[in-house]
């Protein structure tokens, strides 16, 4: 291993010198050959015996398939050969052979003063084994969490990394948080140490008592505004190991084994307290390979831009362990990313694939139809032209039927080419969209413009992703089809097919920490992880996702409704709408919540100024309202009766206020928390009921077969 640096740390000047060819020899014999990395889609995986003594040096014994301990092995969901047969590896085991191979590409690039700062792969690896380094110096036991709250940064992912070569278990923490959930998350995972962003997220920490395994706290930006013998800046905490022996660290990492955890990802916390996901080694390295093949992913060329929350396990797959698997690069976006910034930062990195949840692609949407009503007659004529043409095409492909409709050319580089150029999407191959449901008219919006969505599904006890859609295969309003060497079946569908969606494969996770009742919940006695979402399979074996098991509404008189197909379609047909919540759970009567689409301020907040869409509609209704709260003290004729138009007998209010993650009515991915939603407009609601059953007292209440629809589409989704 190299010696330190004269100043005795490993870094210096924000570069850290490459390891020595003894050390790549020594670590290199750890890791597992899969096949040549200029090659990813060439060949199929050779099979493994399950009794090759190459497994025996990176999986420990383990009889069953789950645990709830923090420090026991589980069985792999191996199988005999095909993809599933994968030599399990570690995290230490993918990164060495990425360095090995991509030593000197770019890695990590932040922005620092207005300048791109980039470390290869190299210094990426180095300083994560200081991180390690440091972690052993603080003491951090084996088995125990580092919690980690803060906006995505280089130093998020080394604090994750570092962790896990030390031998600890990475927890992300939601800057959303408040001191009372860190808390919980911390104590839950045992933290020694925790990793704060910046002076906002420290105080959280302080806040809190009731942390006994903490021994220290490390901020990675801004200077300490206290100072106290277990508080550290970044800097003073990378130079903690440098007395640590390469020797004990390499020790540490020899020891690790592919079947046992390293990761928690901890679930939102929506109906109780968050659940800590254990994500083993091979979970994580064998989704790599899994997810990556068939999107096509290519070694040491991939771009993306990381914004989501690190927490999130679609988020930590996307950024972290698919661009360390295939030696991508991972651009950071500012902090205000998801208020504003993020269209910047999209034209200046210019990514190869990019990652939204759907309220993202619907914000892209609004600022686009904006932007277009702005322009000239003969150039909306133009671009709806254009867009006729895009969909069009986009269904031939969809559909592989390969026929390029007339004026498509023309198309393209009057339009399509300059939509993707202003949204830095010119060199883009891959747009996905998962985490939450999307609405088809904004799948068709885009495909229209031919940036065709790729709509993915899973879940953080899958590792992420479960089933995937790529642009040779897939179906509008499908998540496409089970990655390879998992699986996926319906469990007791109904007479139109649709069932529990239940997972298989080494992306299903090893349990709930500590809650062995939640995880045989989630995982039944054949090791099947249910998912508590219900789908279907067409002909194709696409899967589409109609419900979710907790989510329907049954209603007093019993029938069973599932409410994102409603809510979806309401917005379809009103598009004033910004969020829809459907109300009537043990209730007698259907009801609505609703939200109008409005600016939001430089923070993200919602405010009351009606969006450019919205106020497009209220002009084409003959409405001067510029604000949401002049349609709600006017009851504006037009526009309620645009809403009540979609159908009838269905009862709804406005709120005053449109949903938000500041709010608490969207959790960090912007995905609509029901139960919260409901303690927090009960009072409206039990107004709402109480207004109706005067009304409805004499004649016999409404049930849900009752409700009349005046939308054909509307009806169509509700039969």
């Amino acid at each position: 291993m190299d010696k330190p640096t004269e100043n005795g740390s490993l870094v210096e000047n924000g570069i850290c010198p490459a390891p020595s060819p003894e050390t790549l020899s020594h670590l290199s014999s750890m890791a597992g050959k899969r096949g040549c990395p200029c090659c990813p889609n060439t060949e199929e995986p050779k099979a493994v015996p399950l009794t090759s003594t190459s497994l025996a040096t990176t999986l420990a014994p383990a009889e069953q398939l789950w645990t709830t301990s923090r420090d026991k092995a589980v069985r792999l969901r191996m199988e005999g050969s095909g993809p599933a047969s994968e030599t399990p590896i570690t995290i230490h085991q993918l990164f060495l052979e990425t360095v090995e191979n991509y030593g000197d590409h770019p890695a990590l690039v932040s922005k620092k003063d207005g300048q791109w700062v980039t470390l290869t792969y190299r210094q990426y690896y180095e300083q994560c084994r200081a991180a390690a380094k440091s972690f052993l110096k603080l003491g951090l036991e084996r088995y125990h969490g580092v919690g980690i709250l803060g906006f995505n940064t280089a130093e998020w992912l080394i604090a994750d990394i570092g962790c896990i070569f030390a031998g600890g278990l990475a927890a992300g923490i939601y800057t959303t948080n408040s001191p009372e959930a860190c808390q919980y998350v911390a104590a839950n995972c045992e933290a020694n140490v925790v990793v704060v962003e910046d002076k906002k997220q420290l105080d959280k920490i302080l806040q809190v008592n009731q942390l006994p395994h903490l021994k220290a706290i490390v901020q990675y930006k801004g200077d300490l505004h206290q100072r106290a013998p277990f508080l550290y800046t970044w800097d003073e905490f990378m130079k903690l190991g440098e007395d640590v022996p390469n020797e004990q660290l390499n020790a540490v990492i020899d020891s690790l084994r592919a079947n046992e955890c390293c990761t928690l990802i901890y679930t939102s916390g929506t109906t109780g307290n968050p659940k800590g996901v254990m994500l083993s080694h091979d979970n994580i390295t064998w989704t790599t390979q899994a997810a990556g093949m068939p999107a096509g992913l290519d070694y040491a060329e991939e771009v993306v831009i990381s914004y989501l929350p690190l927490s999130h396990a679609a988020a930590q797959m996307n950024d972290l362990w698919l661009c360390m698997r295939y030696a991508g690069t991972t651009y950071f976006a500012e902090p205000d990313a998801l208020k504003g910034s993020l269209g910047a930062t999209m034209k200046e990195v210019r990514p190869t694939s990019f990652l939204g949840v759907p309220r993202v692609w619907e914000k892209i949407q609004e600022k686009m139809r904006a932007a277009g009503a702005k322009a000239s007659p003969m150039k909306r004529r133009v671009a709806d032209w254009a867009k006729s043409i895009g969909l069009q095409y986009s269904y031939s492909a969809m559909n592989g039927e390969n026929s390029v409709p007339w004026g498509f050319t023309l198309a393209n580089t009057l339009v399509f080419k300059k939509v993707r150029a202003a949204l830095g999407l010119d060199r883009c191959k891959l747009l996905f969209t998962g985490a939450a449901p999307i609405t088809k008219e904004s799948l068709e919006y885009f495909m229209s413009l031919n940036i065709p969505l790729m709509e993915l599904y899973g879940m953080s006890e899958s590792s992420g992703p479960h089933t995937i859609s790529v642009p040779t295969a897939f179906r509008v309003a499908s998540c496409g089809k089970v990655m390879r060497g998992c699986k996926t079946k319906l469990e007791n569908p109904d007479k139109d097919g649709n069932g529990e969606i239940c997972f298989w494969g080494r992306n299903v996770f090893m349990g709930y920490l500590n809650m062995p009742d939640k995880t045989t919940e989630a995982l039944d006695e054949d090791g099947w992880l249910h998912s508590g979402d219900l789908g279907k399979h067409d002909q194709y074996e696409f899967l589409y996702i109609t419900g979710r098991i907790k989510e329907l509404i049954i209603t007093a008189g019993g029938e069973n409704i599932p409410p994102v197909l409603i809510e979806d379609a309401l917005k379809a047909e009103a598009p004033i709408v910004s969020n829809a919540m459907l109300i009537g759970d043990k209730l007698k009567f259907l009801s609505m919540l609703l939200t109008l689409k409005c600016i939001t301020d430089d923070n993200g907040e919602p405010t009351d100024d009606l969006s450019q869409e919205a106020l497009d509609i209220c002009r084409q209704n003959n409405v001067t309202a510029t604000k949401v709260s002049e349609i709600i003290a006017n009851k504006e004729p037009a526009i309620y009766q645009s809403i009540q138009e979609a159908f009838e007998r269905i009862n709804w209010v406005i709120l005053e206020r449109d949903f938000s993650i500041s709010g608490g009515e969207l959790g960090p991915t912007m995905k609509l928390r029901r139960p919260i939603v409901v303690k927090m407009y009960q009072e409206k609601i039990d107004e709402m009921y109480a207004r109706l059953w005067v009304m409805t007292c004499n004649t016999t209440a409404f049930l849900w077969h009752d409700v009349y629809i005046q939308s054909d589409q509307l009806r169509a989704t509700i039969n």
